[in-house]
């Protein structure tokens, strides 16, 4: 089967500079894209975002995935981060953001999906769009206007997230489904790459770094040295090719394409 988006990809991720443990977890390997978050001040958070990655990582090579296999996927994951916290006095959980390649009627579709406030972004055209929505409590203020962006981002409720895997949270994820296009570029990240650097720098980064893994190493080398105060995952992906309906020549491709359009392909977890 044709890949509908051949895609390629670049990783980075980091401790941050007042964490002992980086909890964070990604898999960054065609068709799936994914950052998990493991919720500080729980038990076994890091754990809990490795185990939720790893119910995805089945997937690894195949060419697109549907919705019910991403929502079994998530069913696996939410099990078995539950199982973790067995006994325990407190609850382990995680965030997961991200895309996987997807197909519909013969076209390139990103399927987005959510739980948490790890944050899933589309760079197009030369703007920075937000795709997911922070599952916070102080989202929800400024879904009511009882908070201004400036002043959400001083909260010290910001953190507090509404919706986890495990943690005693029962709450669905979002998806979105996204039509593709050649030049798309996508940014998965844990919330503390945001939390240090505004969108207009992470725009501008996106701008000027070309290839994917050098986007993501900047982005996390940036957040870090403007205070790392969280862990800090990056994940870029680049639509090169995107097929189209009717089962043409993908949209993106040339003469070379076959020099070009190889995935850079990466699978990373805690560090």
């Amino acid at each position: 089967m044709t890949c509908p988006i051949v895609a390629m990809s670049g990783a980075a991720t980091d401790a941050g500079l007042r964490r002992p443990l980086n909890e964070d977890a990604f898999l960054s390997v065609p068709p799936v894209f994914l950052v998990a978050d493991g919720m500080g001040g729980h038990d076994r958070g890091e754990v809990a975002a490795a185990t939720a990655i790893a119910a995805f990582e089945g997937f690894a090579g195949r060419a697109s995935l549907g919705i019910e296999d991403v929502r079994e996927a998530l069913a696996r994951a939410r099990a078995d981060v539950d199982g973790l916290s067995q006994g325990a006095a407190a609850g382990a959980g995680t965030t997961l953001s991200g895309v996987v390649i997807a197909e519909v009627a013969g076209e390139g579709y990103w399927l987005a999906l959510n739980v948490g406030d790890s944050r899933t972004y589309r760079f197009a055209g030369g703007v920075l769009e937000q795709i997911s929505v922070d599952h916070s409590i102080v989202q929800e203020m400024l879904d009511r206007g009882e908070l201004t962006p400036e002043d959400a981002a001083r909260d010290r409720r910001r953190n507090v997230i509404t919706r986890a895997l495990g943690a005693g949270s029962a709450a669905e994820a979002d998806f979105w489904m996204i039509p593709a296009a050649a030049g798309d570029r996508i940014l998965v990240c844990s919330d503390g790459l945001p939390g240090e650097l505004p969108a207009e720098r992470i725009q501008a980064i996106l701008l000027v770094e070309s290839h994917p893994q050098a986007a993501a190493t900047r982005l996390v080398q940036e957040a870090v040295m403007r205070g790392g105060r969280d862990n800090v995952t990056a994940i870029v992906v680049d639509a090169v090719a995107v097929a189209r309906r009717g089962g043409g020549a993908p949209e993106g491709t040339g003469s070379d394409a076959d020099s070009d359009t190889l995935p850079r392909e990466t699978v990373g977890g805690r560090r």
